[in-house]
């Protein structure tokens, strides 16, 4: 636990080609403005063209700042310094003190996960964690930054597990990338670099992760009932089967929509609160994946469990529609910031924030650099931002954690 008083975020990025020289950079910065001060968490986040020295660079952050706890994974494109970095060598570190914040880090095997049928604890042994119900203090709720490595983990059931052990809890965080198979990806958790499984840090006390989840698509046609399906199968929409249903859909689509839907840019999203009134917004939906169709049955396969009644609209994913989506999650907050005020004074502001982006975005999307983190500094300022492109990110829906694609999820943190 820290003994200052503030709590104080400082990123950097560095594109050097030599992992000792980006390393050099990036620390002379981050001495720079910590003053001599030791922070409490080092988030660190490398791209694999220095996958040769994963090991080393960790190591001499731990040296060089001495942070209480290192936090951080390979990825395919990083982000540090409100700049974002996907073609070229590069590695941020973000230095950051939390002052009356208490941490635990949690390392987890896939070996080691209790079957779902366990009770919460069950999982809270594993994490190492109890449970806040018992005091009702907001301020014994953890709130969790989860990395996990895609080839080696169940990362669905790992998340089940943490929503069910800690259900009032905020998760975010995301797959590590950059890499093509298993053993090839980094995970830093204080002075161990592991290749496998997962690993986190619990924050309690003093810190609030405001979460937001940017799903990237844009409703196509109108919002409809599921009125027969089968756990992931969609087998009638307002009573009608379900590809006849989104054959018509695409009938009436314009050239462009019907150009993203052969690219299979086609999505359905399913509203998560069944107490929802009104038509949903951003951040209302799940966006999953169509995974297939019988056309004899005429039914559709969806990377999400369905159940009768639910609300459910198709989504187009492109640059635009993942830019307007953007834009509204991010002016969502900021309104709903200012309107928790009620009159009295503003909520604590951001001091930082951790970007986890999906792979499909950035660059490749939109054909330029920097766009989701121009699009946070546009409506939040100048909070320093790190984070790193993903292989899939971890972030809540209507209370749920889910991992996502196509997807910009922040983690917001400011003083509670």
């Amino acid at each position: 636990m820290n003994s200052t008083t503030t709590m104080k975020w400082t990123s950097s990025l560095s594109v050097a080609a030599r992992p000792e020289e980006a390393l050099a950079e990036v620390l002379a910065e981050l001495k720079s403005k910590l003053a001599g001060m030791r922070p409490d968490i080092a988030f660190l986040f490398v791209s694999p063209k220095h996958r040769a020295a994963y090991t080393q660079i960790a190591a001499t952050v731990l040296k060089q700042l001495s942070p209480r706890h290192v936090l951080g994974c390979s990825g395919g494109g990083i982000i540090g310094g409100g700049r974002e970095a996907e073609q070229s060598p590069a590695l941020s570190v973000s230095a950051v003190s939390m002052p009356n914040v208490e941490f635990h880090p949690i390392r987890i095997e896939d070996a080691n996960l209790p079957d779902l049928d366990s009770g919460p604890k069950a999982w809270q042994q594993l994490i190492g964690l109890k449970t806040d119900a018992a005091t009702g203090n907001e301020q014994d709720t953890p709130q969790f930054i989860l990395l996990a490595d895609p080839f080696s983990i169940r990362v669905e059931d790992m998340l089940a597990g943490f929503d069910f052990a800690y259900p009032q809890s905020v998760k975010v965080g995301g797959l590590a990338s950059g890499a093509r198979s298993a053993g090839q990806n980094a995970l830093y958790l204080d002075d161990h670099t592991y290749n496998d499984g997962a690993v986190g840090l619990a924050l309690s006390g003093d810190v609030r992760i405001d979460p937001l989840v940017a799903q990237g698509c844009r409703p196509l046609g109108k919002l409809m009932s599921v009125t027969r399906c089968q756990r992931n199968l969609l087998i009638e929409l307002d009573k009608r089967r379900a590809l006849d249903v989104m054959g018509e859909l695409i009938g009436q689509a314009d050239e462009h929509e019907r150009d993203l839907i052969r690219h299979t840019s086609l999505f359905l999203g399913l509203v998560m609160d069944p107490f929802k009134k009104g038509t949903p917004g951003p951040g209302d939906f799940l966006i999953r994946n169509l995974l297939g169709m019988d056309e004899k049955r005429g039914v559709l396969a969806v990377g999400g469990i369905l159940r009768e009644g639910q609300n459910v609209q198709f989504h187009l994913f492109d640059a635009s529609a993942a830019s307007d989506d953007l834009s509204a999650v991010l002016r969502r907050y900021s309104t709903e910031r200012l309107n928790a005020s009620k009159g009295e004074a503003l909520p604590s502001p951001p001091r930082g924030a951790l970007l986890f982006s999906c792979l499909g975005r950035g660059e490749r999307l939109y054909g330029h650099p920097n766009h989701d983190s121009d699009a946070f500094r546009a409506q939040l300022g100048d909070v320093p931002l790190a984070g790193f492109f993903c292989n899939g990110e971890i972030g809540p829906v209507s209370g749920t954690t889910y991992v996502h694609g196509y997807t910009s999820c922040f983690g917001i943190f400011r003083t509670k």
